[in-house]
């Protein structure tokens, strides 16, 4: 019994010995408590802390502040490393001090230092343990207990968008901020409240909530809104008002207007939402962001990089510092003038211009009307008018270059191309067609084609094209076949996206394939179901001048414009390059040419009309039309523009659109440069 007695005390004792040797090490409690630091556990790390550091801070104090602290400063790719030493009996001691090392990367840049901390051994919960001597040099070396953090950001410049000629698409200028100083108003107060309301387009109640603002005493400037400097009658009228004043601000501005509102885009207050999914990209609550065009498609490239100071409020104490990176200025092959011109011309109407110069690929003008004023962004748009752009049919916040629409006539020289390049016909077969209407045999039903014109009978390819027959053409598709046909377009780039910056719609043949004979005959001349871009258009007719290749367009500076790139290359052969170029041109200077009138006089063009029919069906007399015209000067070609104008009045199409394209070939001489 005795025996048995003596063998459990020993047992208990060993268990009792072994369990007080397991109990962790003062450099293993550290080791864990680094751990929680680098899952960023705050809470777990506050369980840890001595009684005397609970005692001068709560566990909410302490787990805010280094939450506030870190998210200030966005905290990244935190790292606090410890090595552990050799105890060598130091466990007999009640408290040691370690080193440990600190590294992260914050809005400032990258932080590292090396900071001590005391280990003290003493009883919590009725438990005898290690735990931590924190203090908030363990944050910062310089913070101190009644500090705070300060986070400051340094703006960076945004990059500015130029012409191929430096002038300016995108720049950063200057607007008027008209303010009113509030002990400078007169009695009548609401009469004088209510001119500034007319002026600026904004509510009198609007007016009066910037008025009674906390922070508003008689004499300080109380900014009201943005104006555009140019606009010297307004600003005048505003200036002879009691109180009104004006200060200079830093502004984005952009000198075109409306005539590139759609290549430029706009910038504007990071929404929400953006801010969320680019808050790890060095933007802010505050940011400004491209909201369309070029301002959002070179957005990494024109917003920089922030500067950032972290600093200890109150103090000249500075934790971190980085120096601001300006975003890069953009130069583009655009000709400022040139897309102006073109604007000019289509203003009035719905419509969309893309030119090129056709030997280099550099892109001169987009064009897309009707259009807004992105400066209105800029200097605060009312709700009431920017409803009103958004909710306009005609849809002015749209760009129409980049999207697809039915080509018209303007197919008719790939179509003859592709019977060119397949030997299907040879520029002296003739065709013979009587009368105005066609349709293949009974089969077809009540389907027919209907001509322009039924002046010529021996049609060959030639007068096809000056005459814009077509019968010929849908004819020739009929002929060349489905897949000849199909293959033939894709040789120009249908069904094919292009690796341009702006986005571009791809040109599509058909919904579902080619699968009857009139679809496929409606397609020869540019009806069916083919879809184009203005873009494409004007890309696929560089074919004509650069010996059947086809110029892929770019639109930055970055070449010497010596040495076109091509899109697709040896398309056609020199020879039948040639016939259809002098084809072209007849149909501009053939008097019965349908892109004749009006004569230029010195500039020689050539060029092919387009008439897209939006009627509902073939024996709707009605309805309305897209209108094209696609044209080149020829000595020493240097300009290449497509139009297309939509909704035409019938029986007008290709004829309301051909002025407007001589128009900016006569503004011009002909020539870019």
């Amino acid at each position: 019994m005795r025996k048995t007695y003596l063998l459990v005390v020993c047992l208990l004792s060993f268990i009792f010995l072994w369990g007080c040797s397991t109990k962790p090490t003062a450099s293993e409690r550290l080791s864990e408590y680094i751990q929680l630091w680098n899952d960023q556990k705050f809470s777990d790390m506050y369980s840890m802390l001595s009684l005397s550091t609970k005692s001068e801070v709560t566990e909410e104090e302490f787990v805010s502040k280094y939450k506030n602290i870190y998210e200030g400063i966005s905290a990244r790719e935190l790292e606090v490393t410890f090595i552990q030493p050799d105890e060598d009996g130091k466990e007999k001691d009640e408290e040691q001090t370690y080193s440990f090392t600190l590294s992260m990367n914050t809005i400032a840049g990258n932080i590292s230092f090396d900071e001590k901390v005391r280990v003290v051994k003493e009883k919590q919960a009725d438990e005898e343990e290690w735990f931590m001597e924190w203090s908030p040099s363990m944050i910062f070396p310089q913070l101190e207990a009644g500090q705070e953090v300060k986070v400051s950001t340094i703006p960076a410049v945004r990059g500015q968008i130029f012409d191929q000629n430096e002038k300016g698409l995108a720049v950063n200028g200057v607007a008027y901020e008209i303010g009113i100083m509030p002990g400078d108003l007169p009695e009548n107060q609401d009469e004088t409240l209510e001119e500034i309301s007319t002026l600026l387009d904004i509510s009198v109640e609007e007016i009066k909530g910037k008025l009674n603002q906390a922070w508003v005493k008689p004499e300080l400037f109380v900014p009201i809104k943005k104006i555009d400097p140019t606009n010297v009658e307004l600003y005048e009228k505003l200036m002879k008002i009691p109180s009104v004043l004006k200060q200079d601000v830093e502004s984005r501005v952009y000198p075109l207007g409306e005539a590139a509102a759609h290549l430029t885009g706009y910038i504007g207050n990071i929404s929400a939402e953006q801010l969320e999914q680019l808050k790890d990209k060095g933007y802010n609550a505050t940011s400004m962001i491209g909201k369309a065009g070029l301002e959002q498609v070179y957005e990494d490239r024109l917003k920089g990089e922030e500067g950032a100071i972290i600093s200890i409020k109150d103090t000249d104490e500075i934790i971190a510092e980085k120096e601001p990176t300006n975003g890069e200025d953009i130069t583009l092959t655009i000709n400022r003038d040139i897309q102006q011109a073109i604007y000019d011309q289509l203003k009035d109407d719905m419509g969309t211009s893309v030119a090129l110069h056709p030997l280099t690929g550099e892109t001169l003008a987009l064009v897309s009307s009707p259009s807004y004023n992105p400066n209105d962004f800029i200097l605060g748009i009312s709700s009431e008018a920017y409803n009103g752009l958004v909710n306009d049919p005609k849809k002015p916040m749209m760009a129409r270059f980049n999207k697809t629409y039915s080509p018209g006539s303007t197919i008719k020289p790939l179509t003859a191309a592709i019977g060119l390049n397949t030997s299907t016909i040879t520029p002296n077969d003739t065709k013979i067609i009587k009368g105005k209407t066609w349709k293949k045999d009974e089969s077809w039903g009540n389907y027919s084609i209907t001509r322009v014109s039924d002046r010529v009978e021996n049609v060959n390819l030639e007068s096809a094209l000056v005459f814009s027959d077509n019968i010929y053409f849908a004819q020739l598709a009929l002929d060349l076949g489905e897949d000849q046909f199909s293959q033939g377009l894709k040789s120009f780039g249908y069904d094919e996206d292009i690796d341009y910056p702006f986005p571009m719609n791809k040109s599509t043949i058909s919904n579902n394939g080619l699968t009857s004979e009139t679809l496929l005959a409606d397609s020869g001349y540019g009806q069916g179901e083919l879809q184009m871009s203005p873009f494409h258009v004007a890309a696929a007719y560089t074919t004509f001048l650069n010996e059947g290749n086809m110029v892929k367009p770019f639109l930055e500076v970055n070449t010497d414009f010596t040495e076109a790139t091509y899109w697709k290359e040896n398309i056609l052969e020199n020879e039948q390059v040639d016939i259809i170029a002098q084809d072209l041109k007849q149909v501009i200077e053939h008097p019965n040419g349908t892109g004749h009138s009006p004569v230029l006089e010195g500039i020689q063009l050539a060029g092919k009309t387009g008439t897209a029919e939006l009627k509902q069906s073939k024996e709707d007399a009605t309805g309305s039309e897209n209108g094209w015209f696609v044209a080149y000067n020829t000595e020493n070609p240097s300009l290449l523009i497509a139009m297309m104008v939509e909704e035409v009045k019938k029986g007008e199409g290709s004829h309301y659109v051909v002025p407007k394209v001589k128009g900016v070939f006569e503004a011009f001489g002909g020539n870019v440069r």
